[in-house]
């Protein structure tokens, strides 16, 4: 029988961490960063409820994997949307599932490429371990513990929920 989340809750929760850690820096400075697919829909709940100021980006990291030439082409690759440079940005990075931090990885490097933030605050809905990378989120909506042979899913983007799964 596998656990039961309330994502709207999770949500609810990382919204308020969010808030506290974000209270010393300028609101217009403040640059939300989603990534494609879980993560955008996360990232566009925690927007909304945060308030800021600059619209919300949207990163498809699919071209930054260490992995590309191993899985090919992924069939939905969307164009990232970054509504103004990263550079001196305070950055909140938003993703559904931290699990081994490559895509983590992945996104950090295409930030850069945007220009050079003032910082990245990790936030994610659910980590679980299997960490490959020294990646740690700032903000967590729940930790999730799952086998080897399990997979988690964040399926949306409407009425978001957590699947999880034998592989």
């Amino acid at each position: 029988m596998q656990p039961e989340y309330d994502v709207n809750m999770l949500i609810t929760g990382m919204a308020d961490d969010l808030q506290t850690k974000l209270n010393s820096l300028p609101k217009q400075e403040l640059f939300m960063i989603g990534i494609h697919t879980g993560g955008v829909w996360v990232a566009q709940q925690l927007h909304q409820m945060l308030g800021l100021a600059l619209p919300l980006g949207s990163l498809d990291i699919s071209f930054y994997r260490d992995d590309f030439s191993r899985i090919g082409m992924n069939p939905q690759v969307k164009p990232s949307k970054l509504p103004a440079p990263a550079e001196n940005k305070h950055i909140i990075l938003v993703d559904d599932i931290l699990h081994t931090g490559r895509t983590i990885r992945a996104a950090m490097n295409e930030i850069f490429d945007y220009g050079r933030p003032a910082s990245i605050l990790l936030a994610v809905l659910g980590e679980r371990s299997g960490r490959e990378l020294p990646i740690q989120a700032d903000v967590v909506g729940t930790h999730i513990d799952l086998t080897s042979d399990q997979h988690v899913k964040l399926i949306g983007p409407d009425n978001l929920t957590l699947q999880i799964s034998e592989l």
